[in-house]
């Protein structure tokens, strides 16, 4: 486990000890965003948490924690992200910008924890291929008599098996979990809040690309220096045309590792690549919610296929029909991208949940013909 060097970074993060010129985020704006939300009932609650570990009642109490998943021998690292206010998106006259990172506008986002690491092969698998009701059927245990909260993570749906190993042979060792839709992910994480009793979800783009920056307002969050690049994250340069192991490199100023490069990770956004410029003042939790399309939805943080410019925080990159080119499927998919072998993701956890996202879920029902 990542736990003593997750600790080191966040109480340097608390002590205000964290390096790369973070600047100190300004305390995060009481409103909410109003927007309609889709809501299933009864919903994990985000503030009390069951079972130990990450139980916190205002952002001063926020700690690392590692959580269990009941059940299981899942393991997984959370480090708190204080939530504060920062400038999202880059300036006209960074290197290697594109379009659809301006204009630059204020957002606020409130606190929440995020994963130490992207989730790995492992902790994916055993929802992905029902490891966890296969383990009850072989202790027998009586489906009609379990506790609600397992009763609504069986109900989750699970991908329908893959013509191939996902994988494509480069290993699942503490390795990402990789090549699965924005529809997969999001159904993993409504499990995982089912079985844990906390609300975990996909980053929305806006807390990622905070999480993302650490404090910081240079192009990366160790500087505006790409050669630097090499010490923190696997990209095109150094990864040998593969993905590694998690938490191999160094950490961001939040304890983050991979937070750039290894897997670009799925956020919760449709994406818009206009978005930026309907800003009207200060942002508050902005979020463009999923729909029932399969198609395009926000990647952050560029892969180890990619060249350092898409290691920027500001990068954004939109998932499309090419990810699952190679799909002998009719129609496709709306589990798997079979030409995705750069995505995967990692889970956040508000310390409240804005009012929008409460009780979320995936929209897609099907796959589409094409």
């Amino acid at each position: 486990m990542l736990a003593s060097r997750v600790w080191a970074a966040c109480l340097a993060l608390f002590l205000g000890l964290a390096g790369c010129g973070a600047a100190e985020p300004k305390p995060a704006a009481q409103t909410n965003t109003a927007a309609s939300a889709q809501t299933t009932a009864p919903t994990p609650t985000a503030g009390a948490p069951a079972g130990p570990g990450g139980s916190a009642a205002s952002a001063a109490e926020m700690k690392p924690y590692s959580e269990t998943v009941p059940g299981t021998d899942i393991k997984f690292d959370m480090v708190p992200i204080p939530g504060g206010t920062f400038v999202m998106g880059s300036p006209e006259t960074e290197a290697g910008r594109n379009k659809n990172e301006g204009p630059q506008h204020e957002v606020v986002v409130k606190p929440f924890w995020m994963g130490a690491t992207e989730v790995t092969w492992y902790e994916f698998e055993f929802w992905a291929f029902k490891r966890d009701i296969r383990a009850k059927q072989n202790a027998n245990v009586d489906f009609d008599k379990q506790p609600e909260n397992e009763m609504r993570a069986d109900a989750v749906s699970r991908p329908t098996p893959p013509y191939v190993d996902m994988s494509f042979g480069y290993g699942k060792d503490n390795m990402p979990a990789i090549c699965f839709s924005h529809h997969a992910a999001m159904e993993y994480c409504r499990w995982l809040s089912a079985k844990t009793g906390k609300v975990y979800r996909l980053p929305t783009e806006a807390e990622w690309e905070f999480a993302a920056r650490g404090g910081t307002k240079s192009v990366y969050f160790w500087g505006d220096d790409p050669a630097k690049a090499n010490e923190y994250a696997w990209f095109e340069d150094n990864s040998e045309k593969k993905p590694h192991p998690t938490g191999e490199k160094k950490p961001n100023p939040y304890g983050l590792y991979d937070i750039v490069g290894n897997a670009a990770e799925w956020c919760l956004d449709h994406y818009e690549p206009k978005i930026y410029a309907s800003s009207k003042g200060q942002a508050v939790q902005p979020v463009v919610l999923p729909d029932a399309e399969e198609y395009p939805y926000v990647a952050r943080g560029g892969s180890w296929m990619d060249k350092a410019t898409a290691l920027r925080s500001a990068a954004r990159r939109a998932s499309d029909e090419d990810w699952s080119q190679q799909d002998p499927q009719f129609p496709k998919s709306m589990w798997w991208h079979t030409d995705a072998k750069f995505v995967g993701f990692r889970v956040v956890r508000p310390l409240e949940e804005q009012e929008n996202l409460k009780g979320l879920k995936s929209k897609v029902t099907r796959a589409v013909e094409r």
